[in-house]
Order: structure tokens, then sequence, then C-alpha cells
């Protein structure tokens, strides 16, 4: 529920409600605007009797939030998370669109230093690479694990990208956060709970890609499990579902973008690569989603695909690549961003 407080309450009376509320085993959180003071509590209502807090001095009204989703749901904030990645790097609604670009796999230190100085030229604003791979066959590259994270730390240290890379097992949360700038939970472990649950100890940024047969309300659920345990720094991320359809890998469900942002106050970006599956699809798939309202692009860049150890036909080419970010800027100007 939440309790909005009176434009002119104290911080006293603010506090009293905040006590009364944690005596009775709600997590408090607290948020505090230019004209009043919202107070979010999560927990069991039957713990407490509603009229005795609605009476208490400074209590303007009580709103329930009828979503299951708390803590990511609008209805608790309304004014959008602006996730902050460095001291010149933000990502949400009012920021610059923010594109991460980069191979699927980081294969080794020349080709992940190469691909991030193209991305970076071309206007990338983040570097993305994976260390640790999901893969379907127990046969396919896995990545270069602790190495993989090196050569990435060696990459933003020559370019000055910040890096995202996923996480895989809640053993390596400590591991990877020390290397990374943004810690990806993939779609294969949207749903990991133990995994979700480590990364909201700690405070780093973390982007949670949407399972491919997961609903929207699975997806903020999981979102919902990180912000549950302290950590607001979320990042969604729209990369296809699976359905029906096989002429492409994934069905992008760019309707998922506007809806994301009516429901809750986090950023959302779109990743078109693995979205589509196909190379010369991701362009345009990128632009309507700029077009749609996303906030930032995950991309898949390769300077030599066909050599590429995993979702080479998914990869941009450095040329294309600088072409596609000369486009979003036009897009973007249209519909009011700006790159």
């Amino acid at each position: 529920m939440i309790i909005v407080m009176c434009p002119d309450a104290s911080d006293e009376q603010i506090n009293h409600v905040i006590d009364k509320l944690a005596q009775h085993g709600f997590g408090i959180h607290l948020s505090k605007g230019v004209e009043r003071t919202v107070i979010g509590a999560i927990g069991d209502k039957s713990a407490i009797e509603l009229s005795a807090l609605q009476i208490l001095p400074g209590v303007s009204e009580i709103v329930p939030i009828r979503k299951p989703y708390k803590l990511v749901s609008r209805e608790l904030f309304k004014k959008d998370t602006i996730v902050k990645i460095s001291d010149k790097l933000k990502i949400g609604s009012t920021q610059p669109i923010c594109v991460m670009a980069g191979p699927c796999s980081v294969e080794g230190k020349n080709e992940i230093l190469e691909v991030a100085q193209i991305v970076k030229k071309a206007g990338a604003a983040m570097l993305r690479g994976g260390a640790f791979k999901p893969r379907t066959s127990p046969y396919s590259f896995q990545g270069l694990g602790e190495e993989g994270l090196k050569y990435l730390a060696l990459a933003r240290k020559k370019t000055g990208l910040p890096i995202v890379t996923e996480l895989m097992d809640p053993r390596d949360v400590r591991l990877v956060a020390k290397y990374a700038d943004v810690i990806q939970i993939g779609a294969r472990n949207m749903q990991n709970f133990n995994l979700l649950k480590e990364v909201g100890k700690i405070k780093k940024p973390v982007l949670l890609k949407r399972g491919s047969g997961s609903t929207v309300k699975e997806w903020l659920m999981s979102a919902e499990y990180i912000i549950s345990e302290g950590n607001k720094n979320i990042i969604l991320c729209e990369r296809g579902i699976r359905t029906f359809e096989t002429a492409t890998r994934n069905t992008l469900d760019l309707n998922a973008i506007p809806l994301i942002k009516k429901l809750t106050h986090l950023p959302v970006i779109v990743d078109p690569s693995h979205g589509t599956g196909e190379w010369d699809l991701v362009s345009a798939m990128a632009k309507a989603a700029i077009a749609a309202g996303a906030d930032g692009l995950m991309i898949e860049v390769h300077p030599h695909p066909e050599d590429a150890l995993s979702d080479g036909a998914q990869s941009l080419k450095p040329d294309t690549f600088g072409d596609l970010m000369r486009e979003l800027k036009v897009v973007a100007s249209a519909v009011g961003r700006r790159m």
C-alpha cells in the first residue's frame, strides 16, 4: 500500500508513520517529492488496521497497490527511474538513448579490443560481450570465464566504454561485479530467483532480459525480486519471445515497450539481434524500437560474423553498424530523444 502524507507533514510525523509500519513487519520505501512525501509499505495488510494509520498525524490518504509487483510498479513510484552507469552515462527517459554494442561472446583479447574501437567510433555508449555463455548445446563454446572478463576490462581501459556482461551463477556474483559496470541476467535466467536475490544485494546496475516464454507480468515479478533485496538500479531488456512463427529466431514484442512504460518506472531497452536472429532485420527493428519509446538498444557487432563462435548470423558488420547509428539519430530526433 501507499501512504500519502500531507504536503505540510513534518519529518517527525513521517518518521512516526514509518516506525509504526516497521513494528508490524512492513518493508518501507520512502519517496520525498517537492510537493509531498509518499511511503510505500510492502507486507501483509492484515497485520495492521488501516483506519489506525489513516488517523495518524500528517497522513493524507492510503492507496492500495493493485499490481502483484509493488516496488517496480508505477503506482508506487510515478517518476521514471534513471539508472546511473557512470558519471557520464545514465539510462532512462530523460537521458540520451544508450546503445550497447559488441560481440555475443568474448573470443579473445585482440577481437574484443578491435570491436571496442569499432563500436566506440560509431557512437556506442557501452561495450557488450559475454564471458560466460549459456548455450543450448553442451558442446558449443561456453565463453572464456574470468579471462574474458579481464579482456573486457582491458577494452574499457583502452576506450573508456563501460561494459555489460552476463552473470549465470550466484557463486560468480562478486567475480562478475568486480569487472562489469552492468550485470546482465539473460533470458534463460530470468526466473533464477536465487540469482536475482544475489544481484539484488549489491548496488551494481542490473540488465534484466525477458525470458523467451515469459509474460510481461512474470518479467516484472522477476524485477521485483531484485528490487525487494534493495537494488533499485534495474534496466529491463525486451529481446523477443517464442511464438508459433519460425521464420525468425524470436518474435520481437515491440508493444511491450510502451506497455512497460505504463506499468513501471524502470527504463527499458531492446535487443533486436536476439529478437530477430537475422542481421538484415536488426536495423529496421532497432529503429522501430526507438520510435516505440525504448531508452536504449543492445546490438551484436562482429568484424567477421562468418567466423564468430556464437550468433554470427545476427551480428552486424562494422560498416552496417555505422550506418545504423547515423540513421538512429534521425529517428531519435523525430520522437524527441537524443543519441
